[in-house]
């Protein structure tokens, strides 16, 4: 069981038998009062967001997730096929459980996936990947005094703030947590 003060953000817990991850906490503790914890989840079966506070000798129950690593297939419609490394079984992951990671998938990728009773809900990518640059306008000489960026479009259809010399073509590294340009490939 975690305390309240154990709730911090990427914590996994079960609130009324549903698995949640925890995405932001906020802890505060005054004089001689026990602390509380107001935190904002994400429901890991649905995508829902709520807030929730936890105060004084309140505590959360982990949720049993486990992780396997599997490859990206493909994506059919809002859903994406993935295959288990270790059984070579086929399962399905529908848009909504993947959300803004299906910008870092690749078909023939691997990536973690989290299950929760068997199910699978949610991908993991791998911290940084390696993306191709399908659209950007050209950049202009003389105009690197600030070191300035613009946007490039890649090929999974993520678009990233680069710097002006990165070209259509080009092989960029993405920082897959935050959706940023990290160096030319």
């Amino acid at each position: 069981m975690y305390s309240v003060a154990q709730i911090k953000p990427g914590v996994a817990i079960l609130i009324e038998g549903e698995p949640y991850i925890v995405t932001k906490s906020e802890f505060s503790k005054q004089a001689r009062q026990s602390g509380s914890n107001k935190t904002s989840l994400k429901n890991l079966k649905t995508g829902a967001n709520i807030q929730h506070t936890f105060g004084g000798n309140d505590k959360a129950e982990p949720a049993d997730l486990s992780r396997a690593r599997c490859q990206y297939l493909y994506r059919d419609g809002t859903t994406s096929h993935l295959m288990h490394n270790e059984t070579y079984e086929q399962f399905e992951i529908s848009d909504e459980m993947i959300g803004d990671n299906k910008y870092y998938l690749l078909e023939g990728s691997e990536v973690n996936v989290m299950f929760f009773e068997e199910t699978p809900i949610g991908v993991e990518p791998s911290p940084k990947i390696v993306l191709k640059v399908t659209d950007t306008p050209p950049g202009v000489k003389g105009n690197t005094v600030s070191g300035g960026g613009k946007p490039a479009t890649l090929e999974t259809g993520l678009t990233v703030t680069v710097p002006l010399f990165v070209n259509i073509g080009d092989s960029v590294r993405i920082n897959t947590a935050e959706g940023t340009y990290v160096e030319r490939a």
